[in-house]
């Protein structure tokens, strides 16, 4: 970097406002004069070992790199409109963190923010723990590797997406999604990805009620299924599923092996279901 900033303090508005080629270190932002929007519009910076109290601090930024940054839940909407970033190291506890961005790599990092990541393409998280509301709403091309995360709505209308050996806590996943894949991953919730389109999970461990209703091309490879009823209503599915699945409830189309079956239901219906049910080898 051609200019170095280091130990001030900047509390001001648009302090370092259209700053470029600049490495900003063991600096803190926010006071009393509750400025904001600090590096608004700025270029090539890395910014490290920094504290953030103040909001909107980076807005309409390309090619940077946050290195043990800390953000407090003073810090709201605090990256937006962002291109070709890293995050490393970092915590992130402000709300809103993310919002309209591309090309962003997070690393090793620890997330407390309600709106997690809205709307941005081409977001990969890798080893971080997530804490959100409604996190990752509306993504495309969004990688999560080695994440844990808590949530009530997560990965809502994503659209490609790859998740890999990931922990999820949440009420409702991957809703509307379309062309995600998900591998050696455990997701706990509820009501799991209804509608969704070319969701494909592999080798996953899958808890709550209900799961995988209206679904489209949905294809489960080696997966299990725990206090799973009335799972697959009206879904087109091909699936292997490992252990028992509570009950099956009109499943639309495809064919569904098990090794156990505590109910299949097909009654009520209001479309034609023509789906093969085979349990522990034996076709239903």
């Amino acid at each position: 970097m051609e200019k170095t900033i280091e130990n001030q303090h900047f509390e001001e508005e648009r302090a370092l406002y259209g700053i470029s080629d600049t490495e900003v270190r063991h600096c803190a932002f926010g006071g009393p004069i509750d400025g904001e929007s600090a590096l608004k519009e700025t270029n090539e910076i890395a910014v490290i070992d920094c504290d953030f109290k103040m909001r909107y601090v980076l807005w309409h930024v390309n090619d940077f790199r946050l290195e043990r940054v800390t953000m407090d839940t003073s810090t709201r909407a605090a990256l937006w409109y962002c291109e070709d970033g890293v995050i490393v190291d970092s915590k992130l506890h402000g709300i809103k963190v993310l919002r309209e961005c591309k090309d962003i790599n997070v690393d090793r990092s620890d997330i407390v923010s309600d709106e997690f990541a809205w709307r941005c393409d081409d977001l990969k998280l890798n080893e971080c723990t997530v804490s959100s509301v409604y996190p990752f709403f509306q993504c495309t091309d969004l990688e999560l590797t080695g994440v844990k995360l808590q949530a009530k709505y997560a990965c809502q209308y994503v659209n490609d997406a790859r998740i890999l050996d990931c922990r999820f806590e949440t009420k409702d996943a991957l809703w509307h999604s379309k062309d995600v894949t998900v591998e050696d991953s455990v997701i706990d919730g509820e009501y799991m990805a209804w509608y969704s389109e070319n969701l494909t999970l592999i080798r996953c461990v899958i808890k709550g009620t209900q799961p995988f209703c209206y679904c489209k091309n949905l294809k489960l490879v080696d997966c299990e299924l725990i206090n799973a009823d009335r799972a697959f209503e009206y879904s087109s599915v091909h699936a292997k599923i490992k252990g028992r699945v509570e009950s099956i409830k009109n499943p639309l189309s495809g064919k569904i092996e098990a090794d156990e079956v505590g109910e299949i239901i097909r009654e009520g219906s209001v479309k034609r279901c023509h789906c093969d049910i085979v349990i522990g080898g034996k076709e239903q």
